[in-house]
């Protein structure tokens, strides 16, 4: 644009002049709040320049599986750059957005956990306020509406702000941003003030490949008093801090590493609230703004210690005000995870909330010394700073505190465990050994037991952890879960357009694939399935990111159709696999149809049974199951599993129609009871609705709708219920309190479910039977025991009913008590009898060295027990030969003789002789050996206990 036209830009901003509502002035003691500073961005771009305000996306990425969480204000808006968005898509519609956007960088890329709390800075959770250009305004727009809000409405001083640009790369033949570099120039920015930076400061990239391009960054100086700053810009000092970064994406890096000019051009810019409104609240800290007093306040208010004073590094004697940010920062983080349905658990995002929360609790406890909920506590104060901004987070309040108490209960059970296990270990350490790297190992990754606290407790004992065992132990981990299902299968570049290809392809008017035969299946005269064929034209063929006319033998490449009756994986539903000439796809389709007509009728079962306010959380359908994740307010009861299965039998039985139209969405969205997960649709959208016509759901004030199934879904659906045949929910479990996740079968694999159950029922009541009987043998009874073990195991693994399931485990508790009882009375009965032979045989002697016959080395310590029970001053040691040419050896020293005589001592110079080990207390021991060095053990056995007791 011309010079000329910038003036005009500038006069016209000068002419409407914009102000926010509460005309702050830095410094005093009317600093703007930060839902004031929030509210008045997305209002200058809403109602000054024409901005759509949207909501915050949710922080679990929505179609992004190599994201843990939203991590910037762009990432919901990446369809748009990539040119992958769907045409009738409302996302397509957008030409300038603004918004604030809920950002979690923990785990993954942007990874800032470690450093929070070291520091004054550093989030794990953050607001990026952000507005976006897509192909409408780019550079001199986005400067000058920047530096109006910045200079006129937030009324920043101009001297302490300093801007920067892309300074060029020659080995990428880009040259320097001059456009940039003089557009800020001409809304008056000194020249001082306008600096270049190379690529690794002023280039920002999506990805190694993808939309690209040069940044301006706005940075202020927190002294100010008329200096010049330039030198300390981009040099990590905390005196002159980034505050906004303009990215201008004009660029796409194609895999080669080179750079093509995009077709249109974008605008994405993000700058973080709390540091915003650390410079407009006149701190040094993010934490002494009021995004975060409250919150810490609240923690003093809890845990009754020393207030908050901002020390870091060693002037914070004991880490307090580390631990201090640690819990605010941590807790907004677990409100808004918790909200947006991530909750602590064992991989992904899930596996990182649950680090989160482990960690603020070891603070909470270990440093500031809070009582236990202390974390959850917090939760309405969070509430009360964010609430406003993001409503959800009051709705969810009173399950994001449940869930927080459990997960901060289970971890402090897991840590008395863990000590438990360490000491245990200890006491059987050989001395001068390290501490074994399995055991820690099994700690850390089996209890999430702390590292560093693994460490902490052996340094107090003077014992070592083999670390360089533990470290070959998590190099294997890692390379068992790099071999996962996901190692190797490098997505197919071939199978995914990239923008410039899109691009051309709308240049060159090829119209976008007709995908509506999709839908074109009947039920055939005898109740099967027809697929109608499509016949397609080949328009293009598409390889390494070129669109081609042809392509070599033996060449992978992707295939672009004029119509298409594939289905893409969209909506849950898996995409159909199998060949453009081949009938065959019809198995895997007509499954997927199956299972997803079923996830429809479940959700409609499971708010029937549970009642309304059972929501959808999320949900997955492939051709072998289906998952379906909703809110509950416990588990689900056998007898309510039992109603849900049969409100969808009932279904099934009356093979009602499915009926499915197109219809505008803004209709769509009256119909009443409207059953659907927050996500975009396409307009007009599709309605699928069980046994009701979609007219008359659509019927205004109609009640229909809430008598059956209706929901807004893109997937393929069965025509009519009864080809389902049945539906077996074979799993039901707690995701986190309040959430729970059903996995069903429909169809054959429903019916091998049931059978598989009936089976195993069956197999469960021969056991009881027998289990009556009350058999007078040991073995017989641990056969039993053993038998009622593997059942168990074979119902907790074995695809079948859930509610049958949890029946049979309650049987198979039961039984398993009443058999353990059984073998325990039946030992003891048999110890106190061979006891009372020994006694006979030794009476009143200060040591008794013998062999007896026994079955087991839990009777042989029985007989031990019990000889000691009734000769308190008798010292006993005990072999018993087996069949196989074992010994077994048991001993229990009086507690007169300690500490001088040590049963541990006394059973390895005794299991020595035999060549075998031994172990235990200084009171009990027990161990075993060869049979052919028992005589000389009894022997060792009597002349180790005499010189003892000589002494």
């Amino acid at each position: 644009m011309a010079v000329a036209g910038r003036l005009r830009w500038r006069l016209l901003l000068l002419a409407v002049p914009w102000r926010w509502r509460c005309s702050p002035r830095r410094g005093a003691a009317g600093c703007p709040p930060a839902g004031q500073v929030r509210a008045a961005f997305l209002r200058f771009f809403e109602e000054r320049y024409g901005h759509r305000r949207l909501p915050s996306a949710p922080v679990r990425p929505r179609g992004d599986p190599r994201l843990l969480f939203v991590n910037a204000g762009m990432n919901q808006f990446k369809p748009i750059f990539l040119g992958t968005v769907h045409p009738r898509s409302e996302l397509a519609q957008h030409r300038r957005v603004v918004n604030s956007q809920k950002c979690m960088r923990a785990g993954g890329k942007h990874n800032d956990l470690e450093d929070v709390g070291r520091d004054t800075y550093h989030h794990t959770f953050f607001e990026m306020l952000g507005n976006w250009s897509f192909g409408d305004y780019f550079k001199e727009e986005a400067c000058s509406m920047a530096w109006e809000l910045l200079t006129q409405v937030y009324e920043i001083p101009k001297d302490r702000l300093y801007v920067t640009y892309f300074a060029g790369d020659s080995s990428l033949g880009l040259s320097a941003d001059e456009e940039c570099r003089d557009v800020w120039l001409c809304l008056g920015v000194p020249a001082s003030h306008v600096l270049p930076f190379p690529l690794k400061d002023n280039f920002w990239e999506m990805g190694d490949t993808g939309p690209c391009g040069p940044c301006t960054e706005i940075h202020y100086d927190h002294v100010g008093g008329g200096r010049n700053a330039a030198a300390l810009v981009n040099q990590g000092s905390p005196d002159v801090v980034e505050i906004w970064n303009l990215v201008f994406m004009q660029y796409s890096r194609e895999i080669e590493g080179n750079l093509l000019p995009l077709p249109q051009h974008h605008v994405d810019t993000g700058m973080g609230l709390e540091r915003l409104v650390t410079v407009l609240q006149n701190k040094r800290s993010n934490y002494d703004t009021d995004l975060f007093t409250p919150i810490l306040d609240a923690i003093h208010k809890g845990c009754g210690g020393p207030r908050y004073q901002g020390l870091v590094g060693d002037a914070d004697v004991g880490h307090v005000n580390m631990a201090y940010r640690v819990v605010a920062d941590h807790v907004r983080a677990l409100c808004v995870c918790i909200t947006d349905g991530i909750y602590p658990g064992f991989s992904g995002a899930e596996l990182v909330l649950r680090r989160i929360l482990r960690r603020a609790v070891r603070f909470c406890s270990e440093v500031l010394h809070a009582p236990p909920g202390l974390l959850a506590s917090l939760v309405p104060t969070v509430v009360e700073v964010l609430g406003d901004a993001y409503p959800e987070l009051t709705k969810n309040a009173d399950q994001i505190m449940d869930v927080i108490n459990e997960n901060e209960a289970a971890f402090q059970s897991s840590l008395e465990r863990g000590r438990r296990i360490i000491e245990r270990t200890v006491q059987q350490m050989e001395p001068s050994t390290n501490f074994p790297a399995e055991v820690a190992w099994s700690l850390y990754g089996n209890l999430g037991f702390p590292l560093d606290l693994i460490d902490l407790i052996l340094e107090e004992k003077g014992i070592s952890l083999d670390s360089a065992a533990f470290n070959e132990l998590a190099l294997e981990d890692a390379k068992r879960k790099a071999g996962g299902p996901r190692a190797g299968q490098m997505e197919d570049t071939n199978t995914r357009l990239d923008v410039h290809s899109l691009a051309q392809l709308r240049s060159n008017n090829v119209p976008a694939t007709d995908d509506s035969p999709k839908y074109a299946y009947t039920l055939g005269q005898h109740g099967q399935y027809e697929f109608s064929p499509c016949q397609a034209t080949v328009l293009m063929l598409y390889r390494d990111q070129s669109l081609q006319k042809e392509v070599g033998a033996g060449q992978r490449c992707g295939v672009i159709l004029d119509r298409t009756n594939f289905y893409a994986e969209q909506g849950g539903q898996a995409s159909d696999q199998g060949y453009m000439i081949h009938l065959g796809q019809q198995a895997q389709r007509l499954a997927c149809m199956m299972n997803h007509t079923a996830t429809h009728l479940l959700n409609f079962a499971l708010r029937r049974v549970l009642g309304d306010n059972t929501e959808q959380r999320g949900s997955h359908v492939t051709a072998e199951w289906l998952r379906f994740d909703f809110d509950t307010k416990g588990p689900v009861t056998v007898e309510q599993l039992q109603q849900v299965e049969q409100v969808v039998q009932d279904v099934i039985k009356r093979n009602e129609v499915v009926h499915m139209a197109e219809v505008p969405l803004m209709l769509a969205r009256r119909v009443q009871g409207l059953r659907a997960v927050d996500e975009g649709y396409p307009d007009p959208v599709r309605i699928v609705s069980l046994g009701v016509p979609v007219e008359s759901v659509l019927t205004c004030n109609s009640e229909a709708a809430m008598q059956t199934s209706v929901e807004l879904c893109c997937g393929t659906h069965l025509l009519q219920t009864g080809a389902m045949e049945d539906l077996a929910i074979i799993s039901e479990r707690q995701l986190v309190k309040g959430i729970s996740r059903v996995i069903a079968v429909t169809g054959r694999q429903a019916k091998q479910a049931r059978e598989a159950g009936q089976c195993l029922a069956m197999e469960v009541d021969s056991v009881s039977l027998r289990m009556k009987e009350r058999s007078t043998s040991i073995p017989q009874m641990q056969n039993l025991s053993k038998e009622v073990g593997q059942l168990t195991k074979m119902v907790a693994s074995t695809p079948m009913p859930q509610w049958q399931r949890k029946e049979l485990q309650t049987i198979l508790r039961a039984l398993q008590r009443t058999a353990n009882t059984a073998v325990k009375k039946l030992e003891m009965q048999q110890a106190e009898e061979k006891a009372q032979s020994m006694l006979a045989k030794h009476c009143n002697q200060p040591v008794i060295v013998d062999t007896i016959p026994a079955d087991s080395l839990s009777i042989l310590m029985k007989v031990v027990n019990q000889l000691c029970d009734k000769s308190p001053g008798t010292s006993v040691l005990l072999l018993s030969p087996q069949a196989s040419g074992e010994v077994l050896c048991a001993c229990q020293v009086s507690k007169n003789c300690l500490p001088v005589f040590s049963a541990a001592d006394w059973a390895v110079a005794v299991c020595t002789q035999m060549e075998g080990k031994a172990g235990g207390s200084p009171v009990v021991a027990k161990g075993s050996g060869n049979a052919k060095g028992m005589q000389g053990a009894l022997t060792t056995a009597l002349e180790f206990a005499q010189s003892k007791l000589l002494k």
